[in-house]
């Protein structure tokens, strides 16, 4: 399949994704349980998880993945980030919806990411300089009466890979590299009401490979295939390798990334505690929206 097919096609399914995840994100239902529904919904589909869903609540705005046994809840009034990844061959559509559970206190603030995100979204085509889409959005969120976050930002997206350059600034960073055709970038605006920055937070139980080297241990070594046929460079969570190595993937995990193998991301908190709201859609350059 041509790589603008597999996009595409990832594309349709992360968004029928984000769609159903308006379903399950319900008052009382486990963080865990919405992430694993979500993540069967694309393998039904007919995709792979680009990562792990995060469902970051409040003031978290990213890489907030549960853990297999996590035991959260969500209550009325949370306000949830459900980010997602669908590839297909590698080639990853990425997306992101805000959602609040059971209220509507807090829709102001989810719109104002929502519309910086529409605004950037048609700035999007070949010959648009970077600084310009960060500045749109900037000025979007800023005239909704919130602050985007300066150190999120949206980026490029290669096979099997989520962060690529050029990165999406959520303010005018004054970068005049120019879109070019064919490019695929991923574009999220972050709005909220504190400071406009986060920080890191907890480890997140979410993975990726970072140098295979040989190790000592039979079963870690197995693992490192494992990842290495079923992820590539992706991230992927504690949860999943869970579920094909039992408990005993905790330990592996632990020393793999004891022996700088695999690394690991953090949560990431606004430093103010402060509500956040994100949207995302993934853009073909030149082609338009794919999710």
């Amino acid at each position: 399949m041509h790589f603008k097919e597999s996009l595409i096609k990832a594309g349709e399914i992360a968004r029928k994704a984000r769609e159903y995840a308006k379903e399950v994100t319900i008052e009382n239902a486990k963080y865990v349980n919405v992430v694993e529904k979500i993540e069967n919904k694309i393998i039904e589909l007919g995709g792979k998880c680009a990562f792990p869903v995060d469902i970051s609540v409040d003031s978290v705005a990213a890489h907030d993945t549960p853990l297999f046994d996590d035991e959260r809840v969500l209550k009325k009034g949370d306000l949830v980030k459900v980010d997602l990844g669908v590839h297909i061959d590698g080639y990853i559509a990425d997306t992101a919806i805000t959602i609040e559970v059971g209220t509507d206190k807090h829709k102001k603030l989810i719109e104002a990411s929502e519309k910086a995100l529409q605004v950037a979204v048609k700035l999007a085509v070949p010959g648009t300089c970077i600084f310009e889409i960060g500045k749109a959005i900037q000025d979007e969120i800023t005239k909704s009466g919130f602050t985007p976050v300066k150190n999120l930002s949206g980026h490029g997206l290669g096979q099997y890979q989520v962060h690529t350059p050029p990165t999406i600034p959520n303010y005018n960073n004054n970068d005049k590299t120019k879109l070019e055709k064919d490019m695929v970038i991923a574009i999220e605006p972050f709005a909220t009401t504190g400071q406009g920055l986060i920080v890191e937070g907890k480890m997140s139980s979410i993975y990726s490979l970072h140098k295979v080297r040989n190790t000592r241990n039979f079963d870690a070594r197995k693992l490192i295939k494992f990842i290495e046929e079923n992820y590539k460079t992706l991230p992927f969570s504690e949860r999943w390798v869970i579920k094909e190595f039992g408990l005993k993937a905790k330990l592996l995990l632990r020393m793999l990334e004891n022996e700088k193998i695999i690394e690991q991301f953090t949560i990431l908190p606004e430093k103010s505690k402060a509500l956040v709201s994100q949207a995302e859609h993934t853009i073909l350059v030149g082609y338009g929206v794919i999710t």
